[in-house]
């Protein structure tokens, strides 16, 4: 089935008075290429979550935001009012009066007056992140499904297209080689020794040269096998990809063959299908 490049998933919760959101989307790329952001205590866990990341969304441009707030508002800095106030005195005992204000501005350098929490990742928080991580994971799969179910139809009907303008290339094959063989035939009354052998030895080169039995054959079954690797294969973004590649060669033989107005009408309304087509396919997983 086909699965898009683009997802989005968010998820968020909260853990001992702190609210963890998690965001994850992604656009298509030939590769996995991730952009992540979180929080620095998060840091140590980074080659862990880039690496759920890289199982679950294989390949795409991805964003991963991580960010952390705090509910209660405490502070994590603490400030030793006592010892402060030792400082303060005792730069008085040495300086005499003066503005207490300058007095604190000297004590609040002073070492061990300022200290805050240690930024430690407990392991209850970890399983925690790991918890809202995968529910944004999932929702975003999700999403890729949906848009997939979307992309996929998008894709049949325009493979549908080609395959209705290739059938109707057929009512002009007759006629087209009846005005080349009568182009040549005026071309050779315009001699006075024609040698009728070399005439219909000529015409079935030429016959063969622009016979185009070949290529709707082969267009045919690039046409189906497109669909069937679409309908029954995962992650085949890149195979749809090469499959397209060789859709659009005999598309282009058929039409460099044609040799008719209205076939190259067809064959033009070909191209801007799969071209549609191609674009689509950049952005199947």
């Amino acid at each position: 089935m086909i699965l898009s490049m683009t997802g989005f998933g968010r998820s968020e919760g909260v853990f001992e008075g702190k609210k963890l959101t998690i965001d994850v989307k992604s656009l298509n790329s030939k590769s996995f290429d991730l952009n992540i952001k979180m929080p620095f205590r998060y840091k140590e866990k980074e080659f862990e979550i880039r690496k759920m990341l890289n199982d679950r969304i294989l390949r795409g441009k991805v964003d991963c935001y991580i960010n952390i707030e705090s509910l209660d508002h405490s502070s994590d800095v603490n400030i030793n009012h006592d010892l402060v106030t030792s400082y303060i005195d005792e730069l008085k005992k040495i300086a005499g009066d003066g503005p207490d204000f300058e007095y604190l501005k000297m004590a609040i350098r002073m070492p061990d007056v300022i200290s805050s929490k240690a930024d430690v990742l407990s392991e209850d928080e970890w399983i925690f992140l790991i918890e809202i991580l995968n529910e944004s994971l999932t929702k975003f799969e999700n999403f890729r499904t949906t848009e997939g179910l979307i992309l996929q139809d998008e894709l049949e009907r325009n493979i549908r297209k080609i395959e209705t303008f290739l059938s109707q290339v057929e009512p002009y094959e007759d006629v087209r080689m009846d005005s080349v063989k009568e182009r040549y035939r005026k071309s050779l009354n315009e001699f006075d020794q024609i040698d009728e052998t070399r005439f219909y030895q000529e015409m079935a080169y030429y016959t063969e040269k622009l016979d185009i039995a070949e290529e709707k054959v082969r267009l045919t079954q690039h046409l189906k096998y497109y669909q069937e690797v679409m309908i029954n294969e995962n992650f085949n973004g890149k195979k749809l990809g090469f499959i397209s590649q060789e859709i659009g060669r005999e598309i282009n033989t058929l039409g460099s063959k044609a040799n008719h107005a209205e076939i190259q009408k067809l064959v033009v309304m070909m191209k801007d299908d799969l071209e549609k087509i191609k674009e689509q396919t950049l952005n199947v997983l």
